[in-house]
């Protein structure tokens, strides 16, 4: 008896010892981590930037002149003072990009995409009517000098949007924009720009006019996602398409608490007007946008910039509770410094906005046949503020020796919004792994079957496979 422990106890464990004989399902309960994992398609975005590029200086910012030449990329593809980021903005003005009738700047765009790309970017961009009174100027000599409106109440010169040959012009423009560019894979979004200053606020164009060109973008982008700011158009969007494929929205005045700034008097400075407490909430519910998130993405552009709240006194922790309640996945500060005192403050906002998947448990087998039929029960635990809207599969990957094998679940992870989803699904065992031990892992993985997601997961491989047990395959 003395021989035989002896033998027993300088015999290798294996991971099958610590369960016992009888049993036959095993739980897997991966370590968590709370790191950021800077996964794609969100978080906090530059602005007419890309990874690597200098940030703005000072507090200013400018929404007139998009990228124009791109530099090969550096070594460096971070800023000591800006959020890490997968997702750089883009405005050109109309201007810019088609100085001529009908000649439009494609290679600015395809330059764009492709700056984007190399600095491990997706792009989203806007192109804009007008940015003040700077329209085209073969556009304006077309409609003649006269054809300015003057804003009501503001005494500025935009262009008059009512003039027939607005909706023909930047509608064509639209459609050729959308006719090379919708699909392409680093395209994450394109904004609806309708008309007035940026295509933001409408201008003069009476809400059927602009209902017509919203039709535009419908049509000339199929595949890639578009972003509507919240307003009257966004409401008759969300109408149109509730069956269809559903719009994302975008909003930038984020973070306005401004006060009596005019200095106007006759309200008390902290009861004034402003985006986050009058325009937000009312504007959402009026036009039944609350539930967009659901199924499109939110993009929150600061009102000014972070820098400025800190210099205006501004409450960030407000700011930012206020923010995931309307569950953004990008956040876009205009590429201006971070204030190193609310640096950490913005990291975990940059965590928790998009989604942050986290597998909470998984059922498998202990032992199991090659090419034989489980079904696993999966409970993910989303703790990010949103979904995520790009259809990767979720999957499994048998790793024997130098042979590996993946399998992909048909669940919808589109569906995986915050906190608990439990499925359960039937796979089938890779028929080709041989008798002996199987090391399993997991990933969010593109149609090539290759990690495109990390998942909260504290161990991970070089090529983004998180190890999760093993299974004798008998």
């Amino acid at each position: 008896m003395g021989v035989y422990m002896a033998k027993t106890n300088n015999m290798k464990k294996r991971w099958r010892d610590a369960f016992g004989l009888d049993e036959v399902v095993q739980r897997v309960r991966p370590e968590k981590t709370d790191k950021l994992l800077n996964n794609p398609h969100k978080g906090t975005a530059t602005f007419q930037r890309f990874n690597g590029d200098k940030l703005y200086p000072g507090l200013d910012w400018d929404d007139r002149e998009g990228p124009m030449w791109f530099r090969p990329p550096g070594k460096i593809m971070k800023n000591k003072l800006y959020p890490d980021t997968t997702i750089s903005y883009c405005r050109w003005a109309w201007a810019l990009l088609e100085p001529e009738q009908g000649k439009i700047r494609f290679d600015i765009i395809d330059q764009a995409l492709e700056a984007a790309r190399l600095r491990g970017q997706t792009l989203q961009f806007r192109t804009q009517p007008c940015v003040g009174d700077n329209g085209p100027k073969w556009y304006l000599d077309l409609i003649g000098e006269t054809e300015h409106n003057i804003q009501q109440n503001t005494g500025r010169s935009y262009m008059d949007h009512t003039n027939p040959l607005y909706l023909k012009e930047w509608g064509r423009h639209i459609k050729a924009i959308g006719k090379r560019y919708d699909g392409h894979p680093n395209l994450e979004s394109v904004d609806i720009s309708i008309a007035g200053p940026c295509g933001e606020t409408g201008g003069n164009a009476p809400q059927q006019l602009q209902i017509k060109i919203a039709n535009i973008y419908l049509n000339a982008f199929k595949k890639t996602p578009l972003l509507s700011l919240i307003n009257k158009v966004q409401k008759y969007l969300n109408a149109k398409q509730s069956n269809k494929r559903p719009l994302g929205w975008r909003q930038d005045c984020f973070g306005d608490f401004s006060g009596d700034l005019k200095k106007l008097g006759g309200v008390p400075d902290h009861l004034c007007w402003n985006h986050m407490y009058d325009a937000y909430p009312k504007v959402l519910a009026k036009n039944n946008m609350g539930d967009n998130w659901k199924k499109g993405p939110v993009t929150l552009e600061t009102c000014w910039t972070v820098a400025f709240w800190k210099k205006m006194n501004w409450d960030i922790d407000e700011i930012l509770e206020q923010g995931l309640k309307y569950h953004p996945t990008v956040f876009m500060p205009k590429s201006v410094f971070i204030p190193k005192e609310w640096a950490d403050k913005i990291y975990e906002f940059n965590k928790k906005i998009g989604y942050r998947f986290y597998l909470h448990q998984m059922n498998l087998p202990l032992e199991i046949k090659a090419n034989q039929s489980y079904t696993t029960e999966i409970t993910i635990d989303n703790r990010g503020c949103a979904p995520i809207y790009h259809d990767y599969k979720f999957a499994l990957q048998f790793v024997q020796g130098k042979k590996s094998h993946v399998i992909t679940f048909k669940q919808d992870i589109r569906a995986w919004l915050p906190d608990f989803t439990f499925f359960a699904e039937k796979i089938t065992i890779p028929k080709a792994l041989k008798k002996g031990e199987v090391k399993v892992f997991c990933s969010i993985v593109n149609d090539n079957k290759k990690p495109v997601v990390k998942l909260a997961i504290k161990k991970i491989t070089d090529d983004g496979w998180h190890p999760l047990t093993s299974i004798d395959i008998i």
